[in-house]
């Protein structure tokens, strides 16, 4: 299954890094990351799509628990194209 997810949180060095971390070894893997800070840089927004076999919200509620994450939404699942024979 593949899942749209928007990640807000404190804008910090380590926390692309944490946050990659924990999708890996949740099992899920990265298709496309998008991250932008905040014009005054305090808070860094990351779009991320991610893909894997396990419920979105085991990895919803780690990222929950990273240090310097406020927010975390689950946008989307997009169903695998069937193939035709």
């Amino acid at each position: 299954m593949k899942y749209l997810m928007i990640i807000q949180g404190e804008n910090s060095p380590e926390l692309l890094e944490r946050l990659l971390r924990v999708i890996r070894h949740r099992g899920f893997y990265t298709q496309k990351i998008n991250a932008e800070s905040t014009e005054n840089h305090k808070l860094l927004h990351v779009t991320v799509t991610v893909t894997g076999e396990r419920p979105v919200s085991l990895l919803s509620k780690q990222i929950e628990k990273i240090f310097g994450i406020t927010q975390v939404a689950v946008l989307g699942q997009a169903q695998p194209a069937k193939e035709s024979a």
